[in-house]
């Protein structure tokens, strides 16, 4: 896991969370893998709204997603923004290989 210490001037600014976008379990191919999202986390804990019931806060950050081709560049754009960051890497894929025949036993 890959992160920046957080300076002093930087605290008004919000935590970036790079993660790595993982293979979906219905996807049999590597289309969409090695892609890599920037989104902010919160800083303000949820609030219950009593009148719709829905969870949230006003705090708008936590909505945007920034996408990108390499962990490097989403790794330049935080830093040139002097975002707090941290990378999380997806889980490796494990192949489960059995036979056809091996779901009817």
């Amino acid at each position: 896991m890959i992160s920046r210490v957080p300076s002093a001037t930087s605290r008004a600014m919000p935590t970036a969370r790079i993660i790595e976008t993982d293979r979906k379990t219905t996807q049999s191919g590597r289309a969409k893998a090695g892609k890599w999202t920037l989104e902010f986390e919160s800083d303000r804990p949820q609030r219950h709204d009593p009148l719709t019931g829905w969870v949230g806060n006003a705090n708008t950050a936590t909505q945007v997603r920034l996408a990108f081709a390499t962990k490097e560049a989403a790794i330049a754009y935080a830093e040139k923004h002097s975002f707090d960051y941290h990378v999380v890497p997806a889980p490796p894929v494990r192949l489960k290989l059995q036979a056809y025949a091996d779901n009817f036993r």
